[in-house]
């Protein structure tokens, strides 16, 4: 027999148990903690840190539970609790010395907001309505939609398509009416990432519509040379041309 292979291993059994022991209840202690943090800060996960004497306590937290609880001193950190692993025992015996200080330090945390909003007004100004603002745009953009469906039915009938568009530059900026079946599907001025006028999502600002809704009699009137163009062009189409001998 080779020397030494008799000897006896020493169990980590008891450690381990009490280690774990240890850790559950730290694990229900802090997780009273968390809960307390998750009201105070008005979001199911976070974390906090947490400064002692001797190091600093880090708690993060999530729907209530803790994620971990990990003790930082000199360089060195202790996950005392962890989703991924429970700490070595003499790693948890060494930060326990500190733990009771990391609830004292809490609990100064919570006590140190205590009156902290009893002078804080709660009688605010009174707010001033947009329903005028909001009533005459709408306004405007009804005129303005009648407007553009007009022109929308239009390039139907001449296009013969379901949808299409039609654009033209006015003072420099690029319009676009984009249509199907006759209706108007959009109205944007400035290209892609321009403003729309127009549009089945939500209309835009009272800036946005101010500044452009000026131009809108010159993009009409540029609908309506193109239509001119068409018909001039058509005009001098003749079925006599057309004839054989």
């Amino acid at each position: 027999m080779i020397e030494g292979l008799d000897a006896d291993v020493v169990g980590t059994d008891a450690a381990a148990q009490r280690r774990d022991e240890v850790v559950a209840r730290v694990t229900d202690h802090a997780g009273q903690v968390a809960r307390e943090l998750a009201r105070l800060q008005g979001g199911d996960y976070g974390q906090a840190t947490f400064e002692t004497d001797a190091g600093s306590w880090t708690l993060n937290y999530e729907a209530g539970d803790v994620q971990y609880l990990r003790f930082e001193r000199g360089g060195r950190e202790t996950y005392v609790v962890s989703t991924q692993q429970p700490p070595a025992p003499n790693e948890l015996a060494t930060a326990m010395t500190d733990y009771d200080a990391f609830v004292a330090s809490f609990n100064d945390h919570v006590r140190s907001l205590d009156g902290v909003l009893d002078d804080v007004a709660t009688e605010f100004p009174e707010i001033t309505s947009v329903d005028s603002v909001v009533a005459t745009r709408q306004s405007i953009l009804g005129d303005l939609r009648e407007v553009c469906d007009q022109m929308a039915g239009q390039l139907h009938r001449y296009a013969g398509d379901n949808y299409g568009s039609f654009s033209a530059r006015v003072n420099s900026s690029r319009w676009e009416l984009k249509w199907e079946d006759g209706r108007t599907s959009y109205l944007r001025v400035g290209g892609e990432g321009g403003i729309y006028l127009l549009s089945q999502y939500q209309p835009p600002s009272a800036h946005d519509l101010r500044a452009h809704i000026d131009d809108v009699p010159g993009f009409v009137e540029a609908f309506n040379d193109h239509v001119r163009e068409v018909s001039e062009s058509l005009e001098t189409v003749s079925l006599a041309d057309a004839g054989g001998d």
